[in-house]
């Protein structure tokens, strides 16, 4: 399971958590203009926009979690299991390409959502796995500039892509559900309550915080869902704090180890949480056993390169001893 957030606050901030009961040797990568990008049934990439994000490196591929690239456009693909649907024909009248493709097809080559959409409304994603032992994962996407965001859902019905206002995504049902679900919190507050209980009451809050009674505390996709999107639009801080605050908005939906027990006896936890400062080019990342903000450069490094460049998590705890 996992929250994916877009946020305006004076810069475009786009980020997620990953939860998942097991490590994926996952690492921030650096994917240069010049590196080759090879896709199953297209014609392979010789020169695309650069970009950087968290994935994980198999045969000289990076295969992405999310990304953002040099123009700004950023992707994140989010768990959509029993809705997440690929057929496995292709009739050729279509670009065709698989799940763990698409990153490097939208970022490789689209500056803006728009460009994204346009470009998604012709192709045709087929269920081809990277290889025998690296299954399809069920996934839905969501894709961000710094004016609009949009949600990629594959199903048997067939692809939809809808537009998202609230900037936020998290995993099952599909988004529809939780664009509806939201119109039963519209009674949510950050300000003080007043008393709609009875006119023949005196009724007043004994505490601050009273008038979000009701938004959900649970980790379950739904109110995961409900919680950031309140959060992130109710949330004040000055630009340069905007960082600090986006980890806060997901720290709100972070999964605790222990509090939610998978399949076989397995915990799901935030393995990582990422912020994409995306007008400045810069991604930073905590994991859970490291709560110390990294950040990793785009413009930093050589993007006319033709090799990947990778950054190996930083996971042991950094403490800052002041005596």
């Amino acid at each position: 399971m996992c929250t994916s957030i877009a946020w305006n606050n004076g810069g475009f901030f786009f980020g997620r958590n990953l939860d998942l009961e097991v490590d994926f040797g996952q690492r921030v990568v650096i994917t240069p203009r010049r590196q080759r990008q090879v896709f199953r049934k297209e014609d392979a990439m010789e020169l695309h926009y650069a970009m950087i994000g968290m994935a994980t490196v198999m045969e000289g591929c990076a295969l992405y979690a999310d990304a953002m690239n040099e123009k700004g456009l950023c992707v994140a693909g989010l768990n959509f299991p029993e809705n997440a649907y690929y057929p496995a024909e292709w009739d050729g009248r279509e670009h065709c390409i698989s799940p763990f493709e698409l990153p490097w097809w939208v970022l490789g080559q689209c500056a803006t959502v728009q460009e994204a959409r346009t470009l998604l409304e012709r192709t045709k994603i087929v269920g081809i796995p990277f290889s025998g032992d690296v299954p399809i994962s069920p996934l839905h996407w969501h894709i961000a500039d710094g004016q609009t965001s949009i949600v990629l859902e594959c199903m048997r019905e067939g692809m939809r892509i809808h537009v998202n206002p609230v900037g936020v995504l998290t995993n099952n049902p599909p988004f529809e559900f939780h664009l509806n679900n939201l119109r039963q919190y519209m009674n949510l507050t950050p300000l003080c309550p007043e008393n709609r209980f009875s006119d023949k009451l005196e009724l007043s809050p004994f505490g601050r915080g009273m008038g979000a009674i009701g938004l959900p505390g649970d980790a379950s996709p739904a109110s995961r869902f409900v919680r950031a999107a309140f959060l992130t639009h109710n949330a004040i801080c000055d630009a340069q704090d905007s960082v600090g605050q986006f980890f806060h908005l997901l720290d709100s939906v972070a999964m605790t180890r222990g509090s939610v027990i998978a399949p076989g006896d397995k915990w799901e936890q935030t393995l990582y949480s990422c912020c994409m400062d995306v007008d400045e080019g810069v991604y930073y990342y905590k994991t859970y056993t490291n709560n110390q903000l990294t950040a990793v450069h785009l413009r930093n490094a050589n993007l006319d390169g033709e090799a990947l460049l990778e950054f190996p998590l930083e996971m042991k705890q950094h403490i800052l001893h002041v005596n």
